[in-house]
């Protein structure tokens, strides 16, 4: 987003010797005055790197919603600057615009209509524009113009001035109606002294030279610059500079006396090749088009662009260190130019540190990724291993959140980051990868493979006696087993982790969420499998009061889960309050912008109204919210279909549940997710009994009773013993069900309130 901060950044009166504090007051100056509230200012010094302290304590958001927050401002300072006049916006060259204006622009064309505002967009035709076609927006296709309205240019260009007949012919033959060209071929003509000035007309001097006439635009624009040769060298130097640049910096980097470069600005102002805004020493200037750069540049030969750049380079870091260190990304362009390889990298990573602390994920890769590109062309040895280590790192994180904990990029770069880690003997950085690695795994539903790296991380910590890798390593032990229906494991690793728990080992950060609260959470679900079900709530309450302290994302993250372990409760008011604790987790994530827990949280409402009596808007809510999950996000996959399922059971669709519950059958083989395997056979064996398969449906019955055995899951023991008790009764199986139910039941001593233990008890009484 250069050219939309530089705007910013002029609009604040920014100068090149601002402290950051000076910055930061007149930023504040420029955004009091619109009455932007603290949050507003705080988000648009960010975009702009003005360091802010505390003054303005950034909100916990997500890096999606801090952006989105970060565009809401502009588009908001551009409202309430129409409202006090008509404004005028202009775009150019949006072929070349990066993700983030784009979605800028995108925002304003919308908003807009509503607006005295005129905007301007100007692409080429190969540009596809993203946004809807708006009744408020006119397209227009500029093609090439007639030969009247050629002539026409033309003689704007000479001022009224005719000229020869075949040079005017020969001028609109070699330009095929391209205004820039015509305009370009007719001052090279022109200029090129062939032709006298009559007054009224321009006269041939002799004979037209064959090549007087450059048949490209690309050779006209260079045709004019060498005629300008005593000022050439500062349009190059311009053009490696780049579209946009200011007299200070080429004075800086120009070697010729200043009075010498202002008449070489003038001159090519005079003939138009650029543009200046402002006045010496503070003017800023840019070239006419595109074009004219890459003609200025195309004259240069390979060396000596590169000692441009390279000059360039030192000149920014040593006279101009507020850019350098607020445009990376150029810098790193600059370096690359220059053959200085091993700087482009490490200017490379500090614009995806830039990026990433902005929130600009999708530039943070880009800036990575040539970065990583770049590296190919260093020697190999520890010094390149040392910078692609830090690059593939943050890469890792940009792509977490770029593209979600399951994008198939990011296993590649936390292996390769893995790879490194151990070549170079990096333990501080190997375990976090590691971590890294179990979450993209288990995200993916690859359960088998993220169990693998938790033993390594726990192997690591033994070998490190590290006592909070020792505790995390704990952690997500605990997190897989549970996943993996290993209940007994489960239980040992996340009570180990809970002895071993101190607050500093939250500084360590390798978790998506607080290492606390995930113990307790995980704890939770693992002791209602158990049938622990008072002590269960107790862990829930703990976690949900220790999530609302600590942050919005870990409130949110933890109240999804809340639906992973309430559900099997049962009754009217355990889902009436699961359905409160979905309406708080959707308001929590929806103003935070957390895409995962908000589906999840849509996925767990369908399921509440689903079962409360409204099935048709629960399939419709779970559908949707499957849509929406990150793509290659598999884990609860299972489990997220058996809920639908089950609604669909609730609306008298028998045979599309049991179409779903095949589909989170075959899941399951392939993730092993199977912490909810039993659950799974005994909604089979409810659907089936709605379809009069009373003997298919015992099978599922056993089969859910088998592996609830298996697992030492008395609770989902004794739902799938009930299910087929009440099966039995109404067979005239009495004795039978009462042997099934009896013995389960009574193994209970708590959670004797729960909508579950009552029915098996009234059952019993029956």
């Amino acid at each position: 987003m250069y050219p939309l901060t530089s705007q910013l950044e002029r609009a604040a009166g920014f100068t090149r010797h601002d402290t950051a504090e000076e910055k930061l007051t007149k930023l504040e100056a420029l955004l009091v005055q619109s009455n932007a509230p603290p949050e507003e200012i705080g988000l648009i010094a960010a975009l702009l790197s003005v360091r802010i302290g505390r003054r303005y304590p950034p909100p916990e958001l997500s890096p999606q919603k801090r952006k989105e927050r970060t565009l809401t401002a502009l588009i908001v300072q551009l409202e309430r600057l129409a409202a006090r006049q008509p404004v005028l916006v202009v775009y150019e060259d949006v072929h070349w615009i990066d993700p983030t204006t784009l979605e800028l622009l995108s925002l304003v064309i919308e908003r807009v209509q509503h607006l005295p505002v005129l905007l301007l967009v100007t692409a080429r035709s190969e540009f596809r524009p993203p946004w809807p076609a708006y009744a408020h927006v006119t397209n227009i296709a500029l093609g090439p113009i007639s030969r009247e309205e050629g002539a026409t240019l033309i003689a704007q260009v000479t001022g009224g001035k005719t000229l020869p007949i075949e040079v005017l012919q020969q001028i609109l033959a070699h330009t095929d109606g391209v205004p820039l060209f015509l305009e370009e071929l007719t001052k090279t003509v022109v200029e090129s002294g062939v032709l006298t000035d009559a007054g009224d007309r321009y006269a041939m001097a002799g004979p037209l030279p064959v090549l007087v006439i450059p048949t490209s635009l690309n050779a006209s624009l260079q045709a004019r610059l060498d005629r300008l040769s005593p000022v050439r060298e500062v349009a190059q130097i311009g053009a490696v500079l780049g579209r946009h640049f200011s007299h200070a910096l080429i004075s800086a980097v120009v070697r010729m006396p200043q009075r010498q470069l202002d008449d070489a600005l003038a001159q090519l102002l005079r003939a138009e090749l650029i543009f200046r805004r402002g006045t010496p020493p503070d003017a800023e200037y840019t070239f006419k088009h595109a074009l004219v750069q890459d003609a200025a540049y195309g004259t240069l030969l390979r060396a000596q662009r590169q000692q441009l750049h390279s000059r360039i380079t030192t000149t920014l870091e040593r006279q101009f260190p507020e850019i350098a260190e607020a445009q990376p990304e150029r810098m790193a362009q600059h370096c690359a130019e220059a053959g200085l390889v091993a700087k482009a990298v490490a200017y490379c990573l500090e614009a995806g540190e830039l990026a990433v602390a902005r929130g600009l994920m999708t530039e943070a890769v880009v800036q990575l990724q040539k970065g990583l590109d770049l590296l190919a062309d260093l020697p190999d040895g520890a010094a390149r291993h040392e910078q692609e280590l830090e690059l593939q790192l943050l890469f890792g994180r940009a792509l977490m959140a770029a593209k979600g904990y399951g994008a198939p990029e990011l296993g590649e770069t936390l292996a390769r980051a893995r790879q490194l880690g151990e070549q170079l003997d990096r333990p501080e950085q190997l375990a976090p990868v590691m971590c890294g690695q179990w979450v993209f795994r288990s995200v993916r539903g690859e359960l088998v493979q993220a169990e693998q790296h938790t033993r390594e991380v726990r192997h690591f910590a033994e070998t490190r006696n590290d006592a909070a890798w020792k505790c995390l390593g704990q952690v997500i032990s605990g997190d897989v087993s549970l996943w993996l229906g290993k209940f007994a494991d489960a239980r040992t690793y996340l009570e180990g982790a809970l002895s071993l728990w101190d607050p500093s080992f939250r500084a360590l950060g390798p978790l998506p969420e607080d290492p606390y609260v995930h113990i307790l959470k995980f704890l939770y679900r693992t002791l209602v499998c158990f049938g622990h079900v008072d002590q269960a709530r107790t862990r829930r309450d703990e976690a949900l009061a220790e999530a609302r302290r600590l942050s919005p994302y870990s409130l949110a993250s933890m109240l999804r889960h809340v639906w992973y372990g309430d559900w099997a409760i049962g009754g009217v008011e355990s889902t009436q309050a699961l359905l409160r604790f979905t309406e708080e987790v959707l308001a929590i994530s929806s103003e935070h912008g957390f895409a995962l827990p908000f589906a999840l949280g849509n996925m767990a409402r369908g399921w509440c109204v689903g079962v409360m009596g409204q099935p048709a808007e629960g399939v419709s809510l779970i559908e949707q919210a499957l849509n929406k999950l990150p793509k290659g996000a598999n884990l609860g996959a299972p489990f997220h279909l058996m809920a639908l399922a089950e609604v669909y059971g609730k609306a008298g669709q028998p045979l599309e549940g049991l179409r779903r519950l095949a589909e989170a059958a075959e899941l399951v083989e392939k993730t092993d997710e199977r912490w909810a395997a039993a659950e799974m056979h005994r909604l089979r064996g409810m659907l089936l009994l709605s379809t009069d398969e009373d003997d298919a449906a015992v099978d599922s019955f056993n089969q859910a009773l088998a592996v609830a055995r298996q697992q030492g899951a008395k609770f989902w023991e004794l739902r799938a013993a009930t299910n087929l008790a009440r099966l039995w009764r109404d067979q005239g199986k009495s004795q039978q069900a009462r042997e099934l139910l009896a013995p389960v039941y009574e193994w209970f001593t708590e959670g004797l309130d729960t909508h579950v233990l009552k029915e098996a008890r009234a059952l019993l009484n029956e």
